[in-house]
């Protein structure tokens, strides 16, 4: 599976999904796009896009998309933060669809 995570997470995030094809938007070369341009550019490129910005399904009509999303939800960005909901992601990614939403919420998150 070809999964993109979102700049605003930690890019070693992406040792925590071995046997996917990760990248992050900085080495996709897509930093600093908007939502709405980097939904364009991951259609058809990416299958999962793994963020921590819960507005994002708020912002963009997701259902549509080619992909999947993964949102993380969580009292911060920092890896050792995230690392605890890994083990959930890495569940979700057997069974996600595109255009489905699922939240992964931490235990110290309300």
């Amino acid at each position: 599976m070809k999964i993109l995570i979102d700049e605003c997470l930690p890019r070693r995030l992406k040792h925590e999904l071995p046997g996917h094809a990760v990248n992050t938007v900085p080495e996709a070369g897509w930093a600093g796009t908007k939502n709405g341009a980097l939904l364009r550019l991951m259609a058809g490129v990416y299958d999962v896009f793994i963020t921590i910005d819960s507005n994002l399904e708020d912002q963009q009509q997701l259902a549509a998309q080619p992909l999947g999303f993964i949102v993380l939800s969580a009292v911060n960005n920092k890896l050792a933060t995230l690392q605890p909901l890994m083990p959930a992601v890495r569940e979700a990614l057997e069974t996600i669809q595109p255009g489905q939403v699922i939240r992964i919420t931490g235990k110290d998150d309300d």
